[in-house]
């Protein structure tokens, strides 16, 4: 009789571990957008999808940041990145200045030297585009108050090691005119490519 009980209660458990192996794979196996991946493979491939998307990004970061021209002077580097000329009738130059010395630099020489633009400070205000091809030089937009249409250095100038961002506006030279130089302070002067805006 014990015998008997004891077969009963194996023959149980072994259904109840059956039935439950086969609910575990199903519920894996079953929906999603995974077709018919189990659960882990798909979790695993999911993993390695968004892992691979991010080294995908990561990637893509520094090539999206274009550089149409750098050049160097006295621990100063500058970049322009985009060059754009836009419908309004004027071009839009920004980038980057990198102060790779020990010191504070001040960019006062960069606000030009006309007496209307002093009231600038540290500035791009006396930066240029050179039109070689069509001989001329176009100075940097400002209002009627003389302020330029560019970025003022908060502090008056970038911290040793450190890297601010910048921009300045200029009168459109002719649609026939794709390439200039841009030109300020005593930095040599950077042959960029002129893009159309949207």
């Amino acid at each position: 009789m014990e015998l008997r009980h004891t077969m009963k209660g194996r023959r149980a458990l072994t259904a109840v571990a059956i039935t439950t192996g086969l609910l575990l794979t199903v519920s894996g196996c079953g929906g999603g957008d995974d077709g018919d991946k189990p659960e882990s493979a798909a979790s695993s491939s999911q993993s390695s999808q968004s892992d691979d998307s991010g080294a995908k990004e990561e990637s893509q970061t520094p090539s999206q940041e274009t550089v149409l021209a750098e050049v160097k002077g006295d621990d100063i580097t500058l970049t322009i990145s985009s060059a754009v000329r836009d419908q309004g009738g004027y071009v839009t130059v920004s980038g980057k200045v990198t102060n790779g010395g020990g010191q504070f630099w001040i960019a006062s020489n960069w606000r030009g030297d006309e007496r209307e633009l002093s009231g600038n400070g540290a500035s791009l205000a006396g930066a240029s585009l050179i039109d070689s091809k069509g001989k001329k030089k176009y100075l940097v937009l400002r209002d009627t108050q003389g302020r330029c249409l560019c970025t003022k250095f908060e502090g008056g100038g970038v911290e040793a090691g450190q890297t601010a961002d910048w921009f300045a506006q200029f009168p459109a030279p002719p649609v026939e005119t794709t390439a200039v130089d841009f030109q300020v302070g005593a930095m040599p002067p950077a042959s960029i490519e002129l893009t159309e805006g949207e």
